[in-house]
């Protein structure tokens, strides 16, 4: 393993009633979109999935899973998932398989 794993964080309140709940490990259900902020996947710190690029089509928003099957095609590198929305981020680390954990988690912005 070439990468530096991060230390897990727990999960907990977003912070207000609308942000939802920060999970400590992202079930594989998960929809990776924030609606406003940004949303990505990141291998070694490169960008192969983007929110933005999906438009307003929910057919092409990934899910944790499909993370997680591009994580399996290629393992041993960093990867990652961005939550950045207003008054919520959250900051995923692939693990293992079907383990991305929480890493860091923050207010947002706005």
């Amino acid at each position: 393993m070439s990468w530096k794993k991060m230390k897990p964080i727990e999960g907990g309140s977003g912070g207000c009633a609308c942000c939802g709940y920060q999970y400590a490990v992202l079930p594989m259900d998960a929809i990776i979109a924030v609606g406003f902020g940004c949303a990505t996947v990141e291998k070694n710190n490169q960008i192969v999935y983007d929110e933005m690029r999906c438009g307003e089509d929910p057919d092409k928003f990934w899910t944790c899973e499909r993370a997680e099957q591009e994580a399996r095609k290629d393992p041993d590198n960093d990867w990652r998932i961005h939550l950045v929305a207003p008054l919520s981020e959250r900051h995923y680390q692939r693990q293992g398989d079907n383990n991305w954990v929480l890493y860091k988690r923050g207010k947002g912005f706005a």
